[in-house]
């Protein structure tokens, strides 16, 4: 019985060992997202990781980590710039009807609606063009069209996605304050693993036949 829980193959030990990666990969992504511009190459290059783990194709976490920073870093940083852009816009539109212009009226009240509609698209894809970034080889359109159709055909899945990355961080601080050491330590890096549990799931099912060294030919 000792031997079994102590054996390094055992699935305790085995994910214990991937929340250390976990950890390292925290240290990474604060690091290199420091000068902002660079964040959505680290979130790409964490995807790239935690897609592994899940996986349990893991490797060398910190050499995997920036091989993926490396090569994503011209394209992820456009699509992490499109949707800074995209979302400055339709959070001032909301942010205008919301509070400037506060006279109900039916414009009002149809703006409101559109903005909001847009918005939860907007959401929706942004949780899926760095996974997508990570996994797959695609041009940056095709990049942004394949994480809004995942986002609505895996409708569920989005929504346990949205979950985890916004209700997990809001009980932590309104619910269960002991979990906020938690997130302290693991930061984004932990809800990027979560989420790689549904997405391996998803990419499963857009998988070529063939495949290659971890990120694969374009989606069509």
């Amino acid at each position: 019985m000792l031997s079994g829980i102590f054996n390094y193959d055992n699935p305790v030990w085995r994910f214990i060992g991937k929340l250390c990666d976990v950890l390292i990969l925290n240290v990474l992504w604060i690091i290199c997202s420091i000068p902002l511009v660079t964040m959505g190459a680290s979130t790409t290059a964490v995807y790239y990781v935690t897609l592994k783990l899940v996986r349990d194709e893991e490797g060398p976490i910190i050499r995997s980590f920036f091989k993926s920073f490396k090569e994503n870093l011209k394209q992820a940083t456009v699509i992490w710039l499109i949707l800074l852009m995209v979302g400055g816009l339709l959070g001032f539109d909301l942010y205008f009807f919301l509070f400037l212009e506060r006279e109900p009226s039916l414009l009002r009240t149809v703006m409101m609606a559109i903005f909001g509609a847009f918005s939860m698209m907007a959401l929706l894809t942004s949780m899926y063009v760095f996974p997508l970034q990570a996994r797959f080889y695609n041009p940056v359109k095709r990049t942004f069209f394949n994480g809004f159709f995942m986002s609505v055909r895996h409708i569920f899945h989005s929504l346990a996605i949205l979950l985890i990355d916004i209700g997990l961080p809001l009980a932590a601080i309104f619910v269960l304050p002991l979990l906020q050491p938690l997130l302290f330590l693991f930061g984004f890096p932990l809800l990027a693993f979560l989420n790689s549990y549904l997405l391996a799931g998803i990419f499963d099912q857009y998988m070529p036949e063939n495949k290659g060294d971890g990120r694969e030919h374009p989606l069509d």
